[in-house]
């Protein structure tokens, strides 16, 4: 099977989306302001299907995968993780362009099958954190020897949507989101970010993982609520992480800092105008404004200082950035498959080290920027 034709008359690339749920949504809105078509939808059963494409204006309701495939220039598979495998694996065997989201599988086996069939399409994990404006900010400030040489790095990713014991949503569930729901959900975003953001890589893990309720409404509870993380990197730096689902009042909290013989830069994607420099003398606080940011950082801010960008913004930057790859172009920091493989084997590593009591050693490759 191949794809459809590349484009409609406007030139707009055609996207299709499999899923319905708040990530189709978060998709289809980049989608657009990317500039893109999202023409063709497929969720769970076909009342979902018809609901979701009339919730989201989208024009036709696919009956199947190979369906919505043959209609579009690329898929956003948006499905849980369990399908992530399966669906992508068809799409690129059509020969379609796919943004999956993360976590790109639910092993790290199969995490490289997906790599190894991406071959020459374009590929992509919406790490979309890495487009906000002061994030590519403190990664040009890091690169350019702003903080010196890398001392310590600490981050933290804390929501509290679980808190409750009643609370229940599928990642709960092991067979639909994998072994790992809280790392695997979330700290997979702080693991690329800050490898981003150093350019360093974590080479050593040692970690502990908590669940906080046995049971949730009813159902044995199989997956992680938290993990604390100890690191190691390439270049000799230590680290701490913290990751959790269940950290009251906290709805979106991720955070990151990196300290070096020089100074320290601090991202907090709440504040995502801002970025923290930390100095022997003095600190302080850099706002976004294009004209003084380095040129990556500058590119993606596209809207005047003083209008806040956030979230959405951030998903429409890699979305422009994905479709911009599939038209040939080579845009910096785009997250591929190989990232998204490079979180799942950091992932497993959190969970080798917590259940055996020990250092997990990590290695270096798969990531791509």
């Amino acid at each position: 099977m191949t794809s459809g034709a590349v484009t409609d008359g406007s030139g707009a690339l055609r996207v299709g989306i499999v899923g319905g749920g708040f990530m189709a949504r978060t998709h289809a809105h980049a989608a657009r302001a990317a500039g893109a078509e999202v023409a063709a939808i497929l969720s769970s059963a076909p009342d979902r299907t018809a609901q979701a494409a009339a919730e989201l204006a989208v024009p036709h309701a696919a009956a199947s995968l190979d369906e919505l495939i043959d209609r579009v220039d690329v898929v956003h598979v948006c499905s849980p993780n369990r399908w992530h495998l399966e669906q992508s694996l068809a799409v690129l065997a059509a020969g379609t362009h796919v943004v999956c989201e993360k976590p790109l599988a639910t092993t790290a086996a199969d995490a490289s099958r997906l790599v190894e069939a991406a071959g020459s399409l374009v590929a992509t994990v919406p790490f979309v954190y890495r487009f906000h404006p002061m994030a590519r900010e403190a990664r040009a400030r890091v690169a350019a020897g702003g903080i010196g040489r890398l001392l310590t790095l600490r981050g933290s990713y804390l929501q509290d949507w679980l808190l409750g014991p009643g609370e229940q949503n599928w990642r709960v569930d092991p067979v639909a989101g994998g072994a790992s729901r809280a790392f695997g959900d979330i700290g997979s975003h702080l693991v690329d970010l800050l490898e981003f953001v150093t350019g360093d890589r974590i080479t050593r893990i040692a970690a502990r993982t908590q669940t906080a309720h046995p049971e949730r409404a009813g159902a044995e509870v199989r997956t992680e609520d938290a993990v604390a993380v100890v690191v190691e990197t390439a270049s000799g730096a230590i680290g701490s992480l913290l990751v959790s689902q269940v950290a009251a009042g906290r709805k979106n909290a991720l955070t990151i800092e990196v300290s070096g013989s020089e100074g320290a830069v601090a991202f907090d994607q709440e504040h995502p105008d801002e970025l923290w420099l930390g100095g022997r003398d003095a600190s302080s606080v850099v706002s976004r404004d294009a004209a003084i940011l380095s040129a990556d950082a500058a590119r993606l801010s596209v809207v005047p200082s003083g209008h806040p960008m956030g979230y959405l913004d951030a998903f429409t930057g890699f979305a422009r950035d994905t479709y911009a790859a599939i038209r040939g172009e080579r845009p910096d920091g785009l997250p591929r498959f190989a990232d998204g493989a490079r979180a799942a084997v950091l992932t497993e590593a959190v969970l080798a080290a917590a259940a055996e009591d020990r250092w997990i050693d990590i290695p270096t490759e798969g990531l791509t920027t």
